[in-house]
Parts: structure tokens; sequence; C-alpha cells
């Protein structure tokens, strides 16, 4: 056997994890896309206007990034008290600081905090319920500009994947019907990120 040969076999099982992560990714998001689409074009669960809906066909979505998938550090915060996050109407959205979680994006580090909602953790199935909220500088240009979500699920330990490929609009963003919170300026990153849900038409 020769030592190229050695080291083409010795790389097998790190390219096999390589395609498993891009596999899962795929599909995650994959999958993410489906149900989205499903929502905004199903009669009962759009948040479109009709008019709007009889018209959908898909969401614009930025390309599939796996750079914008990150392994983010959790700064649980335990003493945090009760807030009133503000939102597009005069509603009162109450909402917990739940941890800080720092990462590293396009080459910088980066850092946001998770919220919990007072309401949906009292709701069967939702108590391990996250809220991340965030602005950045493609606001108002490539994507919304009233910010955009990301939905997360309580983890164990002390770190926590957060894809921005999944990050999508709120819904007065199609329908100033809803009432939606406002992601607070401590949540704005100072980059561009190009993935998840595009601004919508005329936004």
């Amino acid at each position: 056997m020769t030592f190229k040969t050695f080291l083409v076999i010795l790389s097998f099982p790190f390219l096999a994890a390589a395609q498993k992560k891009d596999s899962t990714f795929l599909a995650s998001n994959f999958n993410f896309r489906i149900e989205l689409n499903h929502e905004f074009g199903d009669s009962l669960d759009s948040p479109l206007k009709e008019v709007d809906r009889l018209k959908f066909k898909q969401l614009d979505f930025f390309s599939l990034n796996s750079d914008y998938c990150v392994m983010a550090k959790i700064e649980r915060i335990d003493t945090a008290k009760a807030f009133a996050m503000a939102t597009t109407t005069g509603r009162k959205a109450i909402y917990q600081k739940y941890a800080l979680v720092r990462f590293q994006l396009d080459g910088q580090e980066q850092q946001l905090f998770v919220y919990q909602s007072h309401r949906l953790k009292l709701i069967e199935g939702y108590e391990d319920y996250l809220f991340l909220p965030f602005s950045d500088e493609s606001n108002g240009v490539e994507s919304y500009g009233g910010g955009r979500f990301m939905d997360l699920r309580i983890v164990k330990g002390d770190s926590i994947l957060i894809d921005f490929n999944k990050a999508y609009n709120p819904y007065c963003a199609y329908n100033e019907k809803y009432s939606c919170p406002i992601p607070p300026k401590e949540n704005h990153l100072k980059i561009k990120v190009l993935a998840g849900v595009k601004a919508p038409q005329a936004h």
C-alpha cells in the first residue's frame, strides 16, 4: 500500500462525516422551506391577504449557504426580568431574556439575545420554545426592513445550532392586520445576513 493510498483510506471517515453533515443540513432546510411555503399557501394558516394567497406560488429565499449555519455558545440568564417587547401595534408582548448566544459569522465575533415568551411557555408543546428576533445590514434592501425571526428550542449543554437559512419574515411584512414584535436594538448584527427569506415585493 502506498502512502498516498493510506491517506485516501484515512480520509474516508472524515468525508463520510462531512457528507452526512451536508445531507442533514440540506434535508432540514428543504423541509423548512416546504413547510413554510405550505403554510403560506394554506387557506386556514396563511398570513397573506386572500388576494395575495390566491396568487402565491412560493416564498423567495436566499440561496442555501452552510456558512450561515453556526454553532453558538449559550450563556443562560437566570436573573432576567420580564419586559414588554415593542410591537408594530400597541400590543404588549411579554418576553424574558433566556440567554446570550455568541458565535462567529462573516469572520467576526457576533452575539444575540434569545428570548422566551411568557404566553407560549404556558402552552403545551411550546414550553421549550425560544424566540430569536434580529436585524442586520441587509434590512430594507435584500431583506425585510423590519428584521426577521428564528425559532429555537431549549437544549441541554452550553451550545446551540443557529441556522440563519431558516430566518423568516414577521407576518406583518405581508399583512398589516398582524401585530409583530420588533427586534430589539441590542439584537442588530452589523453585517449583511444574506440567508433565509428575502424581502417581500414592495418591501
